[in-house]
């Protein structure tokens, strides 16, 4: 599984990276995070609003942080 968090750097986007990683942690999740920073990519996913989840190149969460709940229930659907 590939997971992408898209966001320039900003508090939100920080948050929602470490709660993915711990989601990921917790849950023997075998996948690889990449954190995306550049604009241009970010752009590339049709995201204005960041942060982003991308899960094996779908978005599936902008513009919000979610919860840990919710991060599980999309990595484990």
């Amino acid at each position: 599984m590939e997971i992408k968090i898209l966001g320039t750097g900003c508090p939100k986007c920080k948050t929602l990276e470490k709660l993915t990683r711990d989601v990921v942690e917790q849950n023997s999740i075998d996948a690889t995070i990449i954190k995306v920073e550049d604009i241009m990519e970010i752009m590339k996913f049709g995201v204005m609003t960041t942060p982003a989840l991308v899960v094996n190149g779908k978005v599936e969460i902008k513009g919000r942080v979610p919860s840990a709940d919710e991060i599980k229930q999309i990595l484990t659907k």
